[in-house]
């Protein structure tokens, strides 16, 4: 029986998990091509993405402890997450004076959320080649290219939706409010998608990546709408 060396299995799990994330960043990103946010900031926030799963873990950790193995768990890993998320994207990014237009909020969260993904990706590719399933991480692989990568930018864009829309807003009020309604939104979609992959075993993985897909769609009409926004005119 041949030995893979550790370091080659380490390789292949971040390739695996960074060249999925990286594709992704670089599609969303050209969304906004006219105005590219700073480069440093972009990969600040990616790093940010990267630490949130450090943070992260260990609360979920300590969740399912407290919780034990329920849908009551699912609901708040997927809280865990987005919320970890948004804190780590707004100390890098979204309190700077690199955040200036409403788009800005879906770019730097989308980026977030795919230094998370990354991570994570590599993490869950990790497990099957240390056992020698090297087929088993070549379809992990795939799974969270198409769907777990995606529930990332899908959830973490919700809260930017949210943002952009309210980018202009003069009451600081209305601004709050757009985030938490945003992180509800994400907690929500997170959760349902955890919910089928993960406590029901895969149960209609592939209508559940369907809704991802859709999401994704969605979220490029929305981009569209959030670039269109101009500042009110004084009056």
């Amino acid at each position: 029986m041949t030995v893979v060396p550790s370091g080659v299995i380490l390789f292949c799990a971040l390739l695996g998990g960074f060249l999925p994330a990286l594709f992704w960043l670089w599609f969303w990103l050209r969304e906004d091509k006219l105005h590219p946010e700073p480069r440093g900031r972009v990969i600040a926030a990616f790093l940010a993405g990267m630490v949130a799963v450090a943070v992260v873990y260990p609360l979920e950790e300590a969740a399912m402890g407290y919780l034990g193995w329920n849908t009551q768990t699912i609901i708040v890993w997927a809280i865990i997450e987005e919320v970890v998320k948004f804190i780590a994207c707004y100390l890098v990014a979204i309190r700077t004076r690199d955040y200036k237009e409403p788009i800005d909020a879906l770019e730097y969260l989308i980026t977030t959320a795919l230094g998370f993904a990354a991570v994570e990706n590599s993490l869950f590719i990790l497990n099957p080649l240390i056992q020698g399933n090297f087929v088993g991480s070549i379809v992990t692989g795939n799974e969270r290219f198409i769907g777990a990568s995606l529930i990332h930018v899908v959830s973490s864009a919700a809260i930017g939706y949210m943002m952009g829309r309210e980018f202009y807003a003069r009451k600081r009020i209305s601004k709050i409010f757009a985030v938490f309604g945003g992180l509800v939104l994400a907690s929500s979609l997170h959760s349902i998608f955890n919910y089928f992959i993960i406590y029901q075993n895969g149960t209609n993985i592939f209508i559940v990546f369907g809704f991802v897909w859709a999401g994704a769609i969605l979220l490029l009409i929305l981009f569209e709408q959030i670039k269109k926004l101009k500042a009110p005119k004084q009056t």
